[in-house]
């Protein structure tokens, strides 16, 4: 019987509950991942913000017209990118689109290749007193009950937060340089 391959073999008692075990364990491994994503919020939100020395005006300009963002969103010059319109684009795999805007925010919905929605929300508050403008670009996203969706979003603050600084920084430094040669 040496030459059967391992699975057509009868098991015997040890083999058993060798797999008894193993089946056991996974089971046990996934109910705990679920019962710890479960304690981990649904919803994520990355936040980010930056004092920017310019009048609301100048800052309302950069960034409620997606035909602005290649001058400070790194990336959006990529082939990848097609803007359609000063509300719509298609940025590598995602759809952005503008859904409102206001004297003080500017909501876009991204949605990703798998049909995942974040809310990407940017408010401007002008602080005249200090001649300050700050912009507050947050991401929101529901994240699903699978554990592994769960533990993963972790990470979004990781992976979002510094690629939000560092747009915010270029927008800051974009907009300063106008307003100081004006």
């Amino acid at each position: 019987m040496w030459y059967m391959p391992l699975l057509l073999r009868p098991l015997n008692g040890n083999n058993m509950k060798l797999l008894k075990l193993g089946l056991i364990s996974l089971v046990i491994l996934f109910l705990l991942a679920t019962i710890m994503g479960a304690m981990l919020p649904s919803k994520v939100l990355v936040s980010r913000a930056v004092n920017i020395k310019a009048p609301i005006d100048s800052v309302r300009n950069q960034i409620e017209d997606i035909r602005q963002w290649p001058n400070w969103v790194e990336g959006m010059n990529d082939p990848s990118v097609h803007i359609q319109s000063s509300v719509n684009a298609q940025i590598g795999k995602s759809e952005v689109t503008i859904a409102e805007k206001n004297d003080s925010t500017v909501i876009s919905t991204w949605i990703t290749a798998k049909g995942k929605p974040q809310i990407s929300t940017m408010r401007v508050i002008y602080q005249p007193q200090q001649g300050v403008t700050i912009v507050q670009w947050q991401f929101e996203q529901s994240i699903g009950w699978l554990p592994w969706e769960r533990l993963g979003s972790i990470m979004n603050d990781k992976i979002l937060g510094p690629m939000m600084e560092k747009n915010l920084d270029q927008l800051k430094r974009l907009i300063e340089a106008e307003t100081s040669s004006l």
